[in-house]
């Protein structure tokens, strides 16, 4: 503050009280003068003093108190119809083009501590100047004036609900991959983006705690402001990381918050498979199987900044061919789902290592209610299921958990048919591939399923006529998810070999007798060789596996059934079992396709590169059988396979019409 020194002697009567100016004068007298004369004619005489400091005022600094004054009398005269005041209110908080009109950090400080002190003024008639507030600059201002800005949020929001929204959504905008602020105002230190996130959060936190319907109306504005499925990596995983920081202050929104993601997630993991089938029509049948057939190198991790994205889309635009863009669109959707499951993966592993058995119990249910009201009705989900592939396998409680939600869905006579067919489809695969799946949870399921496709029979082969895809569809799948569990767990359904029996050991008891448990071969045969004739309707991929792993092991001979079942015709079909069949240019080359169950297993390999990490040690990879190879290589199975379609040929041609 400048400071203003008076002469000695009495001031002249025509001297006005002294005022702030620009420069101040300061009267400086010698100990050695004599007192000025008393006569208004005598000019007192004045100095400049070195000691003091001489400032220029900028004219928006005025007291807090006439500013807080200031602003009382203009919502006042705004009421009786003078905006002059309200204007200058306004006036403050307007964008300038010049950075040297800008009012200082002092002022803008005291503007904002005198709106604080008449908030009850800022009310729906004032929305003008409310909303020039809330689009203002301040996450790149100093922390004294974040604590403030934030005071007077909290406080208009508590006066007046109707602000609730606007706020809210200026906090969110700002932790989305291009918020409203930039971090840097003149005169001041730039702000980094982590900052301005952080000083977001603490503003939304702070207004959850204070106001308990802001919960509800933050979580409307999440969904509305979460990423298009188009939108840039970047900013998927900006926002992402941003709701799960969110979710760490605010655990009364994570299941929702968490099930949002998930929801999006699936979106984009269901585009990548439909864009690879829509790909291999043009292309071939090798990229059918999916991710494999890119170049791994293409899947590798790339920086996250802006510029890196514009070249690639620069790239896109210059790109003539167009199967080349194609796979360039589908690369940069599997490396955004990569980035967005490695995070989910580690958020959910934060709670499984470090937080409670009530927390563990509790994410295990967000799981599960995502499972089954979004991942289980959506087709040809691929990837977002592992998420609970891999946390449903730390405990054998979860696991216990999980395989009982899909065996009660599967056998619930009430839920539609696609949901159940579906759920055997899941129950299958996670028990095939689970590494931590006990045997006797195998053998449990696969007594469950045997139980459940006999009680179908019963139903059915009275007034079955021959293989009919869409009356018996039900019965196929289980066959199907019987087979599928066999391949992979045959070892689990044996009596013979104990847990320390090695599988080396099997090459040299080829020829050994199995033993088998209780009823398993029993629900083979009875299955396979039943009137519906699930082999002809069954996945061929599967049907051929099934065929030389049980004719290897002795428990049931099926090449026979096969050979003749190319003669037989399938009565009627109606496409996909999940649902209707999207016939595309592929499969219209293969009427016979349309006849046979999806070889759908959610389960399958997973190759996505940054996140695969996380089910490493869960996973069951496809193990050869020991002495079949050897077998095969010798032609031994081969000649049986050759020697039954022989005999049917020579036999009369089979057409099961009906």
């Amino acid at each position: 503050m400048s400071t203003i020194q008076r002469p000695a002697g009495p001031v002249p009567a025509s001297t006005p009280k002294p005022l702030l100016r620009r420069p101040t004068l300061v009267r400086k007298r010698d100990d050695d003068d004599e007192a000025p004369p008393s006569s208004p004619g005598k000019r007192a005489k004045v100095t400049f003093d070195s000691d003091v400091e001489v400032r220029v005022m900028d004219e928006w600094e005025k007291a807090p108190g006439l500013i807080q004054e200031e602003a009382r009398r203009a919502f006042a005269k705004r009421a009786l119809g003078d905006n002059s005041g309200y204007d200058k209110l306004k006036e403050v908080y307007t964008p300038k083009k010049d950075e040297e009109e800008e009012p200082s950090s002092t002022t803008i400080k005291n503007y904002t501590m005198a709106l604080l002190g008449n908030v009850s003024a800022l009310n729906k008639s004032n929305s003008e100047l409310v909303h020039l507030v809330l689009k203002s600059e301040w996450l790149g201002r100093q922390e004294d004036y974040i604590a403030v800005y934030v005071r007077l949020l909290a406080n208009l929001v508590s006066a007046h609900g109707i602000f609730l929204g606007d706020t809210m959504r200026m906090l969110v905008d700002n932790l989305t991959v291009a918020p409203p602020s930039n971090g840097r105002i003149s005169n001041l230190p730039a702000v980094s983006r982590s900052t301005i996130c952080t000083r977001a959060h603490r503003a939304i936190q702070y207004l959850l705690q204070l106001i308990p319907a802001a919960g509800r109306v933050l979580f409307t504005i999440l969904v509305t402001t979460f990423p298009h499925e188009t939108d840039s990596r970047r900013a998927h995983i900006i926002y992402v990381q941003n709701l799960l920081k969110l979710v760490v202050y605010a655990p009364q929104l994570r299941g929702e918050v968490l099930t949002l993601i998930t929801e999006r997630l699936v979106k984009i993991d269901v585009q990548v498979q439909v864009d690879l089938e829509d790909l291999a029509e043009d292309v071939g049948e090798g990229l059918e199987e999916g991710i494999p057939q890119i170049r791994p190198d293409l899947l590798d991790d790339v920086e996250d900044s802006e510029s890196s994205e514009e070249e690639s889309e620069s790239d896109d635009d210059d790109e003539d061919d167009t199967d080349a863009r194609r796979t360039k669109d589908i690369i940069k959707n599997v490396q955004k789902m990569d980035a967005v499951l490695d995070m989910l993966f580690f958020h959910y592993d934060q709670v499984f290592t470090k937080a409670s058995i009530e927390d563990r119990v509790g994410s295990v249910d967000i799981l599960l209610s995502q499972f089954m009201t979004i991942i289980l009705p959506t087709h040809r989900s691929r990837h977002t299921q592992f998420l609970l592939f891999h946390f449903a396998q730390q405990s054998p409680t979860h696991i216990d958990t999980f395989i009982g939600t899909c065996v009660q869905i599967t056998f619930d006579r009430k839920q539609p048919a696609m949901v159940r067919q579906a759920s055997a489809a899941y129950l299958a695969s996670f028990v095939a591939r689970g590494i931590h799946v006990p045997s006797n949870v195998v053998r449990d399921v696969f007594d469950y399923i045997g139980s459940e496709l006999e009680r179908l029979r019963g139903d059915y082969e009275p007034s079955c006529r021959g293989p009919d895809l869409r009356r018996y569809s039900s019965f196929y799948v289980l066959v199907q998810a019987l087979l599928y569990i066999f391949c992979y767990r045959w070892r689990d359904l044996e009596t013979n070999l104990d847990d320390d029996f090695e599988d080396d050991d099997l090459v040299s008891m080829y020829g050994h007798q199995h033993q088998w448990k209780s009823g398993v071969k029993e629900a083979l045969s009875l299955n396979v060789f039943s009137k519906l004739n699930p082999l002809k309707v069954c996945s061929p991929a599967i049907v051929t596996e099934f065929a030389r792993i049980a004719n290897h092991l002795g428990v049931v001979y099926v090449y026979h059934l096969l050979a003749t079942n190319k003669r037989v015709r399938v009565l009627q079909f109606a496409g996909n079992a999940y649902g209707p069949n999207r016939e595309t240019a592929l499969s219209a080359k293969n009427d016979e396709s349309l006849q046979h169950l999806d070889a759908y297993f959610p389960f399958d390999p997973y190759h996505l590169p940054k996140s695969k990490r996380w089910i490493e040690g869960d996973y069951r990879e496809w193990e050869g059988i020991p002495g079949l190879d050897d077998e095969q290589a010798s032609g031994g199975e081969s000649d049986d396979e050759e020697a039954a379609e022989s005999n049917v040929e020579q036999g009369t041609e089979t057409d099961e019409t009906g």
